[in-house]
């Protein structure tokens, strides 16, 4: 063997013995902090408060007897309530209705030909509760649930009523 090997091998040597003697260092350290840490923990900690804190924010009730009152849920009308169809149309619908997104008629009239030979009862509903067809997808109520069933009647009608 060389000088150079034996060099080598011997400075190989004294480097891997000094990364086991650090890694032994390090893990009595980490042993050591971690028992200081849980003494602490376990020594001044409020269980109840740590209970408190991490208690989920809600349950579900499996017992088919049980009897709940739930609070009745209160949706706020979209645009305050208005039944202005161009004005929610350009707020909600024109972004689909404008590009032809999804499959979206725009506001000319071949495109909703066969739409409105469905009459308007199948036209209303498939804008209220959503539709998946052939040619594209309608949201119910355009994505905006807070939308009232008139508020998409009146809008639906404004868009018939303003075809090219």
């Amino acid at each position: 063997m060389s000088d150079q090997d034996s060099i080598f091998f011997r400075n190989f040597s004294l480097l891997l013995g000094a990364l086991v003697l650090l890694t032994i260092i390090l893990a009595l350290v980490g042993i050591s902090m971690q028992n200081k840490l849980v003494a602490n923990v376990q020594g001044e900690a409020d269980r109840t408060s740590i209970q408190e804190s991490i208690k989920p924010i809600a349950a579900v009730n499996t017992d088919p007897n049980a009897v709940t009152e739930a609070a009745p849920v209160v949706l706020a009308a979209a645009f305050d309530g208005s039944l202005d169809g161009e004005m929610i149309y350009n707020n909600v619908c024109s972004a689909c209705h404008t590009t032809g997104a999804g499959g979206a008629p725009k506001l000319i009239a071949t495109e909703w030909d066969d739409r409105i030979a469905q009459g308007e009862e199948t036209l209303l509903l498939h804008a209220i509760e959503g539709y998946m067809g052939e040619n594209g997808l309608m949201p119910a109520k355009g994505g905006r649930m807070d939308l009232t069933d008139e508020q998409v009647q009146v809008t639906v009608l404004y868009m018939t009523d303003n075809l090219e």
